[in-house]
């Protein structure tokens, strides 16, 4: 289990975990890349929120194609 932990933690870090990782408890690697993929998708939420709010800004024909620019 604890090897299967570092890997999913391997995978939310998108890069390998530090050696000391490795002496925290199963439970607490899966509650760590938890923790950083709620954090990541927040983050990606708040940031499409942005973009489109920022859209609203941009005249209201013009919109269809800066969508397709912007977020292909």
């Amino acid at each position: 289990m604890s090897a299967e932990a570092l890997e999913q933690l391997g995978k939310e870090l998108r890069d390998e975990p530090p050696e000391s990782f490795g002496q925290l408890a199963p439970e607490q690697l899966a509650l760590l890349a938890d923790a950083l993929k709620r954090e990541r998708e927040s983050r990606a939420a708040g940031l499409n929120e942005a973009a489109e709010e920022a859209l609203k800004l941009v005249p209201a024909l013009a919109r269809g194609p800066v969508r397709r620019i912007l977020f292909r």
